[in-house]
């Protein structure tokens, strides 16, 4: 049993389908997804720098983030993994936050009063258990917004997969389960994920609704996760979304995928650049010319630069930040290794009095 693939544009931009949305809507995802290629390419250029830290690129993945996230409402929750930073920008993280969580600062990632964005989850498929508590939470509160959540195709081996997406079913969580299917977790195939054809075909498994969804096309994930969602602010429960993409880079810019990838898989799979199909889309239709383009670039380039330049003129982090917000108590050991790394630093009656503090 498999799935069909949802597209509403060809990798030529010609609809096969009724295209979801009018052309300002169709203009203003293409506006968010050249901005978040802008930031994905300066932040890789960053790290490789050395002035940020090991970085999660989402090239190709650009039509999963910014579709999916454009299709919330202000009023509804985004649980993001540590590579979907793109979809929180998206659903209104200040870009220099996000940022900032790359450069290893602790104030990172502070979603402003009013916009429901999660911290990034790094263990995997630890947020599926969360969204749907907080879908069910909000159900019992009488809300009518709902759960977005992100996660990739190797959380779905996991056991939080199953309890999350089980118990959302059973308690008709208003969740939106939003799977990048990018082909690779870290080093593993799909094939190797998974016996079953398709990750969407599990819903059955659960009793929720399942949708198989080209991932490269943003118009097709945009109407996949719009009625997804209408459908759980309705009282039709979750809906588990499998958008089929490729993740064009590394893992994340420590990973080398040459040495288990075939270089010429992505064209195999002609998926097609997201940026360039609904490009191709609008450009057609007379709704985008040379003029928009350079002007949605300048505009992503001048808001890239400004966070950059807001991150770097923080003051130097403090290494004590490490140890700060860990234990409610601190036991002894974990003062003594406070103490003993701020004396490594040199910061010997600052550990003393630090490790006093601590103690408090």
């Amino acid at each position: 049993m498999k799935l069909e693939l949802l597209r509403v544009v060809d990798t030529g931009g010609r609809p096969v389908r009724d295209v979801p949305c009018g052309d300002d809507e169709a203009r203003a995802l293409l506006q968010q997804m050249i901005f978040l290629r802008t930031f994905d390419e300066r932040a890789v250029a960053l790290q490789r720098q050395g002035r940020i830290g090991t970085y999660a690129p989402y090239q190709g993945l650009e039509a999963c983030q910014a579709a999916a996230a454009f299709a919330l409402q202000k009023e509804d929750w985004l649980l993001p993994t540590y590579r979907d930073h793109g979809a929180a920008m998206v659903h209104g993280l200040p870009v220099e936050e996000a940022l900032a969580y790359w450069a290893g600062r602790v104030e990172s990632y502070r979603a402003p009063e009013g916009v429901n964005v999660f911290p990034p989850a790094v263990p995997i498929a630890t947020q599926i258990p969360h969204a749907a508590g907080i879908g069910w939470g909000m159900r019992l509160a009488g809300s009518r917004a709902a759960v977005l959540c992100f996660f990739g195709d190797g959380a779905t081996s996991e056991g939080d997969f199953h309890e999350g997406v089980n118990f959302a079913g059973v308690y008709r969580s208003p969740v939106v389960f939003f799977c990048q299917n990018n082909g690779y977790a870290i080093s593993v195939p799909f094939s190797r994920q998974t016996a079953a054809a398709s990750i969407a075909v599990r819903a059955a498994g659960y009793g929720i609704a399942g949708e198989r969804v080209d991932g490269n096309d943003a118009l097709a994930v945009l109407d996949a996760v719009r009625r997804a969602l209408a459908r759980a602010r309705e009282g039709g429960g979750p809906t588990l979304i499998e958008a089929v993409t490729y993740r064009v880079g590394p893992h994340t810019t420590s990973d080398d995928p040459s040495r288990y990838r075939d270089p010429d898989e992505a064209s195999r799979l002609n998926l097609g650049d997201p940026i360039e199909r609904l490009r191709r889309y609008l450009s057609a239709r007379g709704a985008w010319s040379d003029e928009d383009e350079g002007a949605a670039r300048e505009a992503a380039r001048a808001r890239v630069a400004a966070a950059v330049q807001a991150v770097e003129a923080m003051a130097p982090p403090d290494p004590a930040d490490i140890f700060n917000h860990v234990y409610g108590a601190e036991p002894a050991f974990f003062q003594e290794q406070r103490r003993r790394f701020l004396a490594e630093l040199g910061r010997g009656a600052a550990a003393s009095r630090e490790t006093m503090e601590g103690g408090r």
